[in-house]
């Protein structure tokens, strides 16, 4: 076509512009797209991102749309299937807008599960569809499988993407169990870009993408989308590629509550999909809700008009350079007994060969420490007193004037030697009737079965633990494992650490009694980088489990924000 036939080609559809050389560029976007899950599936690459253009998301099988010629991230979805025989895939779309053409291509596959957050303002922005809200939830076996997070508001933070993911996106993303993840990685929801106007700095995509990596095996496909603030964009990309290089994320900046209107979002989505994910099954219903945000907008744009201004006037937004920082030169260092042979990838950290007592292990570890701000990134120690160690551990991180977050795990009591004093949160979870908390900094976790039922282990890592750990920010993580019984799973022990290495710039010491040398290497494999193994599809907890571990989530977010997830425990006003 000439350039003019091309210019009214173009007004058959939404948003797109056509050139002659469109149609090569769009095939060569959905060929690496496809090469990358050739890559990825094959075994050749463990994850990666394709830097496409055109994007894809919106793009429908019979029409172009919104910049997108080819749905790139569709195709490469329904080739996985095609060729490799890939069950479930899941599909997370970070893009501002509304990926319809994603929706549309799998709203009735019940194999592919897809989540979109996008800016929506009651149906007021691009693409302005009604099936882009929180109750379109897919058809017939579909139904469930198609998850729609709308912001009504801008101005979303890094605390709002944070609540999705520990509230909606990852419970559910566990329990439906991915054997691929891909990602429309639209950058348009960073802060700066003049299409999503959202402040969530570039860094918390470092987080977004770490949080999904131990997903699917590791097997993680990103693509890109949107973006239109060149800083801001290549920002988010960089901390994107290296966080799937397996480089530590920065420390999250700027966490708080999540506002008024993320939580609204939060509350109609579980609520419209309590029904199908039994994560969700104690959701509030919303039926009653009478969402804020919708009369405020109308409020602001009335009164911005009584006042002559422009309804969408911009101000302009700064933030601050991205961190620099280069890893360790060593990234797991090991504390053990002359007779253990010291696991694959790692550096045996021994300050004596001779002296092998017990004070001699604990100046070693306290070393360790020492060193983990420049030279080592994290480590893990074989030790005769778990609960010895770990407190002279804490104790001497903050005398370094160190955040440390210890999360114990297993045992019984209350562990009364550990420091309340602010400077160390301690996250005990055992099996042991509820107890009362007694104080912000000691939070018991109390499992009704134990460490058997592998769905509480879940639930309680991924919407207690993980928001507490994320708000507190610490600068040390320090993972017990303590003797019991019942020990856990190997998969959901090698999943929390995992999940944990996000926090502290990855700055973890893993502790454990000398006799479950049979979980030294798994956990040494974590600590590595490789990604844990799959939970499986996860059944439903009992009822009196979900009940217990959400009543403590109630008591606790009275100190923990990041914890409120629906309308009636938020409170305050919007900001």
């Amino acid at each position: 076509m000439t350039l003019q036939d091309l210019q009214v080609f173009t007004q058959h559809y939404g948003a797109v512009y056509f050139h002659p050389n469109s149609y090569h560029c769009a095939t060569l976007a959905v060929g690496a797209a496809l090469q990358l899950v050739d890559g990825v599936l094959t075994g050749t690459v463990r994850n990666g991102i394709a830097l496409v253009r055109p994007p894809g998301h919106h793009s429908m099988r019979s029409a172009a749309s919104g910049f997108c010629v080819f749905n790139n991230v569709a195709i490469a979805a329904k080739y996985a299937q095609q060729k490799y025989g890939v069950q479930r895939v899941l599909i997370v779309d970070w893009d501002i807008h509304h990926g319809q053409g994603v929706q549309y291509a799998f709203e009735d596959d019940p194999n592919v599960l897809y989540f979109s957050w996008h800016r929506y303002e009651h149906q007021k922005f691009w693409p302005e569809l009604r099936e882009s809200d929180y109750d379109s939830v897919g058809k017939d076996k579909g139904a469930g499988f198609n998850i729609n997070v709308p912001w009504n508001k801008v101005g979303m933070q890094n605390s709002d993407y944070l609540a999705v993911f520990f509230h909606i996106l990852l419970p559910v993303a566990y329990e439906f169990c991915p054997d691929l993840v891909l990602v429309c990685a639209g950058f348009d929801s960073a802060i700066g870009d003049p299409e999503g106007e959202m402040c969530a700095t570039p860094d918390i995509f470092a987080h977004l993408t770490h949080l999904l990596m131990n997903l699917a095996g590791g097997k993680l496909c990103a693509v890109l989308e949107g973006g239109y603030n060149l800083t801001s964009l290549s920002q988010s990309v960089c901390a994107t590629v290296q966080t799937l290089l397996g480089d530590p994320a920065p420390r999250p900046a700027n966490l708080q509550s999540p506002s008024q209107s993320a939580v609204e979002s939060i509350h109609c989505v579980r609520a419209a999909h309590r029904k199908y994910w039994s994560c969700l099954r104690h959701a509030p219903e919303a039926h009653h809700l009478e969402v804020s945000t919708k009369r405020i907008k109308r409020e602001e744009t009335d009164e911005k008009m009584k006042r002559g201004e422009a309804a969408d006037s911009k101000d302009a937004i700064t933030w601050p350079e991205p961190q620099k920082c280069s890893p360790p030169s060593v990234r797991t260092a090991v504390v053990l007994p002359k007779d253990v042979t010291c696991p694959d990838g790692c550096k045996r950290f021994n300050l004596s060969q001779e002296n092998v007592s017990d004070d001699a292990t604990l100046a070693t570890l306290t070393a360790l420490v020492g060193k983990m701000e420049n030279e080592i990134c994290n480590g893990l120690a074989l030790v005769g007193d778990v609960s010895v160690a770990m407190a002279s551990v804490a104790w001497h991180a903050t005398a370094l004037k160190q955040r440390v977050l210890v999360v114990c795990v297993g045992g019984t009591g209350i562990l009364s030697h550990m420091p309340e004093n602010g400077t160390t949160l301690t996250v005990h979870i055992k099996k042991e009737e509820p107890e009362e908390l007694r104080c912000k900094h000691y939070i018991p976790v109390c499992l009704k079965s134990g460490f058997e039922d592998v769905s509480e282990l879940a639930q309680a890592t991924l919407s207690l633990l993980l928001p507490i750990a994320y708000e507190y920010d610490p600068g040390l993580v320090l993972l017990a494992q303590i003797p019991c019984t019942d020990r856990p799973s190997y998969s959901w022990w090698q999943q929390l650490v995992g999940l944990l290495l996000g926090l502290a710039q990855a700055r973890m010491l893993v502790l454990m009694q000398e006799g479950y040398k049979a979980l030294l290497g798994p956990t040494a494999s974590s600590l590595t980088g490789t990604p844990a193994p799959s939970l499986g599809r996860l059944c439903a907890p009992p009822a009196e489990t979900v009940e217990a571990l959400d009543s403590l989530r109630r008591r606790l977010q009275v100190n923990w924000m990041l914890l409120r997830m629906s309308v009636q425990e938020h409170g305050g006003e919007d900001k």
